[in-house]
């Protein structure tokens, strides 16, 4: 593993010497017999700024394959008709996925939760839920139509790329760009987590304005993987290795006799890479009143219309609350974004605890949706502890809920519609709160 000279910054890695050449991107005859290959994920006129690409070096190139056909039976981005799913305003929870108890891979054990925008407009996201209990083994996957967003809740899982191997675990998050090859296996025996799709544009770094130079994530703790490759043909007897391919909301399935991630040697600006949410420089007030909840933006997918994401990944992590004459928790809200919210660990301020023991309320591995201008915030039993709170410094320790936030109103999944995956009761938690007003 490797740290980033700068996120996005180019970089370069060897599993053997000499697999990246000098002075040149691809000679006439490499030295160690490897096949050039450019990988762009933008196109090649894009800003510099903007100009996305790696070259890779590897035992065989990418177009050795069997013809693709029609894939069945996965579970990642499954369509709906969203003329028959609209999105509407109520606001929507829901609770954690099981575990499966029968042998289930990573692509076989996602569900959808919601979804806005598509891959052929190039705009929106999908938000999944995953959990599985077995390796991909002779599978390996890539998403033409989005780069992928790992959130992990329960469990370490081992993503190896063609680029190298990431082991992430909760408290971390990784990011693999669009039409990168991988494959995963969960480390602790099973894993579960959230995903988002995106579409869009590729996620970075949120400018800072005027919090300066220094704050939220920094650029130097974010790693790369460092290069690996898998070597060798089909032995006799066994079975071919098969590539997935999610491509304009389809999957399609190819045979190979040898692994896709035979990359030896690579350099560019485009790879995967994971990061540390424990690591984030959460800023806060010190005097009053609250911070909008951008100041908590991890990384950001830019739209067409500068400062309204196409996605925003937020985290509330462990902080200080220190506010005067404030109240602390999430204000009552209503956002032209869309909001979906996860919990990894531990216990949101805005929602009580007394639901969770009855199997709802918002707990770890669960979700909740508060589409555009849909309202939101604290329920009762956290209205009324924060109302009646001592206001001395307050550290919250055990937390970390996260925001996919977005321009665009998300569509529900049937699956995401039906008890007791949804939570029938959420609009109980505000019930209780009364009228006060008095002249």
């Amino acid at each position: 593993m490797n740290y980033l000279s700068g996120f996005g910054n180019h970089h370069l890695s060897e599993a053997v010497a000499g697999a990246v050449p000098h002075g040149q991107n691809s000679p006439q005859k490499h030295e160690l017999g490897l096949y050039p290959e450019q990988l762009s994920g933008s196109s090649f006129v894009a800003p510099r700024h903007e100009n996305a690409r790696s070259w890779l070096y590897r035992i065989q190139p990418s177009v050795v394959h069997g013809p693709f056909e029609k894939a069945t039976g996965l579970g990642i981005g499954r369509l709906w008709n969203t003329d028959e799913v609209q999105p509407h305003p109520e606001q929507l929870r829901w609770n954690a996925i099981e575990v499966p108890q029968t042998p289930t891979t990573f692509l076989q054990g996602v569900q959808t939760v919601c979804a806005n925008g598509s891959p052929h407009s190039g705009m929106g996201l999908g938000v999944h839920l995953y959990a599985f209990n077995q390796s991909m083994e002779h599978q390996y996957f890539y998403d033409a139509d989005a780069e992928l967003l790992w959130v992990p809740q329960r469990g370490k899982v081992e993503i190896k790329t063609e680029f190298g191997i990431l082991h992430v675990e909760p408290l971390e998050i990784a990011v693999i760009p669009r039409g990168v090859r991988f494959q995963v296996a969960p480390l602790d025996g099973t894993a579960r987590g959230y995903l988002a799709e995106n579409f869009g544009a590729p996620l970075r770094l949120p400018s800072l304005g005027p919090i300066g130079s220094n704050g939220l994530a920094a650029a130097r703790d974010f790693l790369v993987p460092t290069a690996a490759y898998e070597e060798g043909k089909k032995e006799e007897g066994k079975k071919n290795v098969q590539l997935i391919a999610k491509y304009a909301g389809q999957f399609w399935k190819s045979d190979m006799d040898h692994s896709p991630l035979n990359v030896v040697g690579w350099h560019g600006n485009y790879y995967p890479y994971k990061y540390d949410l424990k690591l984030f420089n959460t800023i806060g007030t010190v005097s009053f009143d609250h911070p909008d909840p951008s100041i908590f933006t991890v990384l950001t997918s830019p739209s067409d219309t500068p400062g309204t994401s196409n996605l925003d990944f937020v985290i509330f992590p462990p902080r200080w609350m220190v506010a005067e004459h404030t109240f602390r928790p999430p204000y009552y809200h209503r956002n032209i974004m869309s909001e979906y919210m996860g919990l990894i660990d531990g216990a949101y301020d805005a929602k009580g605890g007394a639901q969770a023991g009855k199997g709802g309320g918002f707990i770890p591995g669960g979700g909740s949706l508060h589409n555009r201008m849909s309202a939101h915030g604290p329920d009762a039993e956290a209205y009324g502890k924060a109302t009646g709170a001592e206001l001395s410094p307050v550290y919250l320790a055990k937390t970390m809920a996260f925001m996919f936030e977005s321009r665009y109103p998300f569509h529900i999944s049937p699956t995401a519609l039906q008890p007791p995956f949804l939570q029938t009761d959420y609009l109980d938690c505000w019930k209780s709160l009364k009228a006060q007003f008095k002249i």
